[in-house]
């Protein structure tokens, strides 16, 4: 999984939970509200967030660049049936909760951000759900955003070399294929840690 860039920036000070609520609040805005100038006013906000932050622009491209392809027909679809204010829009929205995603994972250490998603998910318990299970889900998914578009990446990459590039099936087999492994390998990890998330939250 992505690291933690190491800072003293005030989004590295800002405790996870209020980073959570935040990055669920734009989400909800982004796509509940189908407005160009928002997305876009979201997407610079994020721009500037990473530069308050100090993390270079080669990570902020690392984690967009996989995608680009994906993004690219998106854009196209709805340029077709919409117009390309629509096709903006859906860029602009991908991209920025894609990049809000990663600066939560970025400036936010691990076992902070699981036990933030466990303290906030308590109310879970009375319905039969183990809430620091769930937060654990939750948080390995956030960390494994940046993780996907750099395996996409990689097996793009290879199967331009084979002349594949334009094959769909061949690009989202072996993406599947490496995920599953890869959460295999996470799986065997934490059991052979005997990790428990309860005990873990203690």
């Amino acid at each position: 999984m992505t690291p933690s860039i190491p800072g003293r920036s005030p989004l590295h000070r800002c405790p996870p939970g209020p980073k959570i609520l935040a990055l669920v609040a734009a989400g909800t805005a982004l796509f509940a509200l189908p407005r160009l100038d928002l997305a876009l006013a979201v997407l610079g906000l994020t721009g500037w967030l990473y530069r308050l932050a100090g993390i270079p622009a080669r990570l902020v491209l690392a984690q967009v660049r996989p995608l680009a392809w994906i993004l690219a027909v998106l854009v196209l679809v709805q340029l077709a049936l919409d117009g390309w204010q629509a096709g903006l829009l859906v860029a602009a929205r991908l991209v920025a909760l894609m990049l809000l995603a990663g600066l939560v994972t970025l400036t936010t250490r691990s076992s902070d951000l699981i036990e933030a998603l466990q303290r906030g998910l308590a109310w879970l318990r009375p319905l039969g759900a183990d809430p620091a299970k769930v937060g654990l889900a939750i948080a390995l998914t956030l960390r494994f955003i940046p993780v996907l578009a750099a395996i996409t990446a990689e097996v793009r990459e290879a199967q331009r070399a084979r002349g594949l590039e334009r094959s769909l099936v061949a690009l989202t087999v072996p993406v599947i294929v490496r995920m599953l492994k890869m959460s295999d390998d996470v799986a065997a990890a934490i059991d052979a840690r005997s990790y428990d998330p309860d005990r873990a939250g203690d």
